[in-house]
């Protein structure tokens, strides 16, 4: 079977991970036009990259589901909101979906976030320099993640080396390798972390709650550890991306500063053209045609959210960045159906706020030009650094 589609996909069978680690986007273009659901040994499984197969897939869980024991995820830390569907999936997902609804998330976290910017911009202002994913995206998002699930007397560091542990290890599984062994000893700090939490049952504490909300130990911590993926690398992705998208353009960095009402677009556009979590993974429950492929029952479809955020069809021009790109809200980069991303109010919070503070206290803010910096990575891109100067 697999020599089979090879034959039939042959530019699906010429991409490696490597490649899509890099620079996927003259790739996914390629695979858009013209294989837009194709198979690909070197994932193991069908890439899908045009944004009507893509929507089909996220949206019916009966058919495309994550509840398989090879889901990387499940794998790290066991079964959880991300890795279950059907009522299970809503008993997980609403014991936590509730405080981030989106007045909720305003009242609870708009002072916080706006204070931990405040006091992480505050600090590196008198440099003229900084390097704003370790200095200010990273430490923000993990800031509010411990403050969301109540993780009292964690160092923002511990939390850190978790959610690295399990990021690390299920971007090798979705590679096509093993997890380090570092993923389990950071489960097993989670694990009495929470367990801590869920005892003092402190007021506002989301972990107290999603127990009293009848989910097991297991289940709080795998969830949390979900928490950190949604809440903390891809938050910081997003703010990293978003920095580097705005001064890497400095045209629409202009239109920006000459009018701030047009930042929460800026975002959005960010989110299109390089979202944070650039693909999501279901598995086939039974036979059935997606974009003019047969797909086979338990075969891997990875569904490419940076493939269908640039679909000509839907977004004219979908290299270029656009501030003023009226749809560019239509994006997925929170994914879509029963597994859309319920916290994404709270990061697009957190995102406005960074980059508002950035660009009202660091004046001639702009990129290092010794130090270029461009998105990485197979599952979670981000660049790997992002080096800017301002005027002191």
């Amino acid at each position: 079977m697999t020599l089979d589609l090879t034959s039939r996909f042959p530019l699906g069978a010429s991409v490696t991970a490597a490649a899509l680690e890099d620079d996927p986007h003259p790739h996914l273009a390629r695979l858009r036009e013209r294989e837009p659901v194709s198979w690909l040994p070197a994932l193991g499984g069908w890439l899908v990259t045009a944004r009507g197969p893509a929507l089909e897939v996220m949206r019916d869980a009966a058919a495309y589901t994550v509840d398989d024991p090879r889901f990387s995820t499940a794998q790290v830390v066991g079964p959880s909101m991300l890795s279950l569907d059907g009522p299970v999936h809503t008993r997980h997902r609403d014991a936590f979906a509730r405080p981030f609804r989106p007045a909720r998330t305003r009242e609870r976290f708009t002072a916080f976030v706006q204070a931990e910017t405040d006091r992480l911009v505050g600090a590196l202002a008198p440099a003229g320099h900084a390097e704003l994913r370790g200095e200010l995206a990273g430490p923000l998002a993990v800031a509010v993640v411990t403050e969301a699930l109540g993780l009292h007397g964690v160092d923002a560091a511990t939390v850190r080396s978790w959610y690295g542990a399990f990021v690390e290890a299920v971007s090798a599984i979705t590679a096509g390798g093993a997890a380090p062994a570092r993923a389990d000893e950071a489960y097993r700090l989670l694990r009495a972390a929470v367990e801590e939490a869920i005892a003092a049952a402190r007021p506002g504490s989301l972990l107290a709650e999603a127990a009293r909300a009848d989910l097991g130990t297991a289940e709080v911590v795998a969830n949390a550890a979900i928490l950190m993926f949604g809440g903390i690398d891809t938050t910081e992705g997003m703010i990293a991306n978003a920095a580097l998208h705005l001064l890497g353009h400095p045209d629409q960095l202009r239109l920006v500063l000459d009018d701030p009402e047009l930042l929460p677009a800026a975002i959005e556009e960010s989110l299109r053209l390089e979202p944070a979590a650039s693909v999501v993974d279901r598995y086939a429950a039974r036979d059935a045609e997606l974009g003019g492929a047969a797909v086979r029952a338990g075969d891997l479809v990875r569904v490419s959210i940076a493939g269908a955020n640039r679909d000509p069809s839907v977004f004219p021009a979908p290299d270029r960045y656009d501030v003023r790109r009226r749809n560019a809200a239509e994006h997925l980069a929170f994914a879509h159906g029963p597994h859309f991303c319920f916290g994404a109010h709270l990061a697009r919070m957190e995102a406005r706020t960074a980059l508002t503070a950035l660009l009202d206290r660091l004046p001639g803010l702009r990129l290092d030009p010794s130090r270029p910096a461009r998105p990485h990575g197979l599952v979670f891109r981000k660049p790997a650094r992002l080096d800017v100067l301002w005027d002191v």
